[in-house]
């Protein structure tokens, strides 16, 4: 829902004119402009607290990504040296034990796969 707010508010943000043209009286602005200012007005006040809700998350969130990103992103880049073509390979598995597993497809799989497409 605040992800169908926003969108709106950003198009009614945009599709607002950056300066007004030299013929329209500002003092007099016409229905349209009325009630497009009213309707994002309304939307940036509803949306002020939420907005505030996600600083206090991001400024939660932050250290732990950050420690997240410090210590697997070497161990994903190394991966990602060792594998060169994710799409030889089936879904990965995890084990009860917490192990993942990454089976190769065979020729057989391969040849098949190659005539499918996912949409």
């Amino acid at each position: 829902m605040k992800q169908i707010v926003l969108t709106t508010a950003l198009a009614v943000a945009l599709a607002l004119p950056a300066q007004a043209d030299e013929t329209t009286n500002q003092e007099n602005p016409g229905l349209m402009e009325k009630g497009a200012r009213l309707l994002f007005e309304g939307l940036l006040q509803e949306m002020q607290p939420a907005l505030r809700d996600m600083e206090g998350l991001s400024e939660q969130l932050e250290p732990g990504l950050r420690g997240f990103v410090e210590n697997v992103g070497p161990a994903l880049g190394d991966l990602l040296g060792k594998v060169k073509d994710f799409s030889k390979y089936h879904s990965p598995e995890i084990l009860p034990n917490g192990d993942i597993i990454l089976r190769r497809k065979s020729a057989k799989e391969m040849e098949a796969s190659e005539g499918e497409v996912d949409l």
